[in-house]
C-alpha cells in the first residue's frame, strides 16, 4: 500500500525524468551527465552570421538534452532551472577562459578559486566589475503563454553557480523586443537574420547598467545564431550611445578631450575589452552541426552514456 509520504512525493516531484522518462526524479543521473557532463565547446552555426560573438555551448541539442530544455521552456518544469543553470555556467566559464587567453588586446586574467578565471578590463581586474549575464529576451506573448521567461530563469541560476565558484556575476535582463517578429520555426538562417534585424533594444536606463562590467550574452539554445547576433548588436548600440552621452557631458562641462575627436572617441568603443563590451556568449545547448570539432563531440557524447 502506498504511504502518505509517497503521495506527498508525487506532489513535490515530477512523475518522470524530463530527459528520458525515468520515474520519480527531476533529472536522472544519465540525463544530468548528458546535459553537463561534457566539456563545454566552442560552437559556430553554418553559415555563421557576421557580428556573432564567440559562443560556447554545454551540450548538443538532441535526445535527452532537447527533451529537458523543452520540458523547462514549454511545460514549466521549473525545478530544471538549477541543472540547466549549472550547465550554462560551465559554458560561461569556457567563454571567459577563451577570452582571457585569446588574442584580445588589453585583456587580463583574474585568478579565482580552483584555477578558474574571469576576464575583464581594468575595472574588473581591480575586483570592481562583475561579469554581466544578459539573457536574450523572449517575446512578451511567449512569456505570458508560458508563465515564465526561460532564458532569464536559467541565467539567474547560472549567476548563482558562478558566484559560488568564485566568479562575480549578476544578471541584467535589460533587452526587450522593440517590435513584433515572425515565428522563427520555419525560417532559414537568412530569413531569421532579416526577421530579427533591429528587433531588440534596451529598457530605459539599461544602457547605463551595461557599463557596470563586461557582458556575456546567454540563452538556452543556439541554432542559427540570429538571436545572439541581434542581442550583441543591441548591447553594442546601447553602450555606444551611453558612452557618447557621457563624452558629450564631459565636453560641455569642460572635461578632458581626446585630440582629433573631441566628443565621440568612437574608435575606442569597438572591441574595447572593458565594461559594457560583449566579450562572448554562452548557451546550454546548440545544434549538432554547429560544434567545431565533431570528433571530440562524438567522444564526449560516448563518455556521457
Amino acid at each position: 500500500m502506498r504511504g502518505w509520504w509517497q503521495d506527498l512525493t508525487d506532489l513535490v516531484l515530477p512523475a518522470e525524468c524530463s530527459g528520458c522518462g525515468k520515474p520519480r526524479t527531476v533529472l536522472c543521473p544519465r540525463c544530468r551527465a548528458a546535459l553537463g557532463g561534457a566539456v563545454p565547446r566552442r560552437v559556430r552555426p553554418v553559415p555563421e552570421p557576421p557580428g556573432l560573438p564567440a559562443v560556447h555551448a554545454a551540450a548538443v541539442y538532441a535526445d535527452e538534452v532537447r527533451a529537458t530544455l523543452l520540458a523547462h521552456k514549454e511545460r514549466g518544469r521549473l525545478a530544471l532551472a538549477a541543472p540547466l543553470g549549472a550547465a550554462l555556467a560551465g559554458a560561461v566559464r569556457a567563454g571567459l577562459r577563451e577570452a582571457a587567453t585569446g588574442p584580445r588586446p588589453g585583456a587580463v586574467s583574474v585568478p579565482v578559486e580552483c584555477g578558474r578565471s574571469a576576464v575583464a578590463g581594468s575595472g574588473a581586474a581591480r575586483g570592481q566589475a562583475p561579469v554581466l549575464l544578459v539573457p536574450v529576451p523572449s517575446a512578451r506573448a511567449a512569456v505570458r503563454a508560458r508563465g515564465h521567461d526561460p532564458a532569464r530563469r536559467i541565467a539567474l541560476a547560472a549567476a548563482g553557480e558562478l558566484r559560488r565558484s568564485g566568479i562575480a556575476a549578476r544578471v541584467l535582463a535589460v533587452l526587450r523586443q522593440r517590435r513584433a517578429v515572425s515565428d522563427q520555426a520555419r525560417l532559414d538562417s537568412r530569413q531569421r537574420l532579416d526577421n530579427l534585424a533591429g528587433a531588440l533594444g534596451t529598457v530605459p536606463g539599461g544602457a547605463r547598467l551595461l557599463l557596470a562590467g563586461p557582458v556575456v550574452l546567454v540563452d538556452d539554445l543556439m541554432t542559427t545564431g540570429a538571436s545572439l547576433r541581434e542581442a550583441a548588436r543591441a548591447v553594442k548600440s546601447a553602450v555606444y550611445a551611453a558612452r557618447v552621452r557621457e563624452e558629450m557631458g564631459e565636453h560641455r562641462a569642460g572635461g578632458p578631450r581626446k585630440e582629433g575627436n573631441p566628443v565621440y572617441r568612437a574608435a575606442e568603443f569597438v572591441g574595447a575589452d572593458d565594461a559594457g563590451d560583449v566579450i562572448c556568449a554562452a548557451v546550454v545547448a546548440a545544434s549538432p552541426d554547429s560544434f567545431v570539432d565533431k570528433q571530440e563531440l562524438t567522444e564526449n557524447a560516448r563518455r556521457c552514456r
